[in-house]
């Protein structure tokens, strides 16, 4: 009877994971692959990591649904076509070293992390940076170094970084963000009002100057900043 049931358990067990890759499938084939997302690095990667994993467990049901989902301390993460369009327009290599400011649930930075030699991401919120920090360990991410405190002034002692990553939407490109950009390398960041339409912005490092181009409007979460 036990070894009945124990068998039982360990079918139902197989037959919810076979589901989430089953979703984690069709989103990508229909949210990515039968939109614009056509870099194969970043759709195996969306294929590859669990966007259930990264969710509250009550809305888990949810995660491979074509929108933003809460995660607590008014903060979300963003739709996997998001995710998936920020990844790609950094044009990531094996080799870079990507910067990330707002960790948030921690799904950006596995994702990038499943294509880059190393992510290093920020948030100031201490409950998230510790709950992904755990998060990381717990799915076998060394490649992630993680930091909790003000994503406004980067990582200095990293830098520079071949891409940069914000996932929260500062009024205006923050300064050392610019500086820490490697030559050659690529920043995309949401910018424009609080709690309005934003404009997403891919900026490239040419001769140290940057160049700068809008590519969808959007409306991310605010940028936030460590009290002066």
């Amino acid at each position: 009877m036990v070894k009945y049931l124990l068998f039982l358990l360990l079918g139902l067990m197989l037959t919810f994971q076979t589901d989430y890759r089953e979703k984690r499938a069709k989103m990508v084939q229909q949210q990515l692959r039968g939109r614009d997302i056509d870099n194969p690095s970043v759709l195996a990667a969306m294929m590859e990591v669990e966007r259930h994993q990264f969710v509250p467990d009550e809305i888990k049901g949810l995660a491979y649904e074509d929108r933003p989902l809460p995660i607590g301390y008014s903060q979300t993460i963003s739709q996997p076509y998001i995710v998936a369009f920020m990844t790609q327009a950094l044009n990531p290599e094996p080799d870079d070293k990507i910067l990330e400011i707002g960790t948030g649930s921690g799904y950006q930075a596995a994702v990038l992390a499943e294509i880059v030699d190393s992510v290093y991401t920020i948030e100031i919120l201490p409950e998230l940076g510790k709950n992904s920090r755990q998060l990381f360990r717990k799915l076998g991410y060394e490649n992630i170094m993680t930091k909790i405190g003000d994503g406004y002034k980067g990582w200095p002692q990293h830098a520079p970084f071949d891409g940069i990553v914000v996932t929260a939407a500062p009024e205006q490109i923050p300064p050392p963000l610019k500086a820490q950009l490697k030559e050659g390398g690529r920043m995309i960041i949401p910018v424009g009002p609080k709690n309005n339409i934003q404009q997403l912005q891919v900026i490239e490092k040419e001769n140290g100057k940057l160049k700068k181009r809008t590519v969808m409007s959007v409306r991310f979460v605010p940028f936030t900043r460590e009290p002066d």
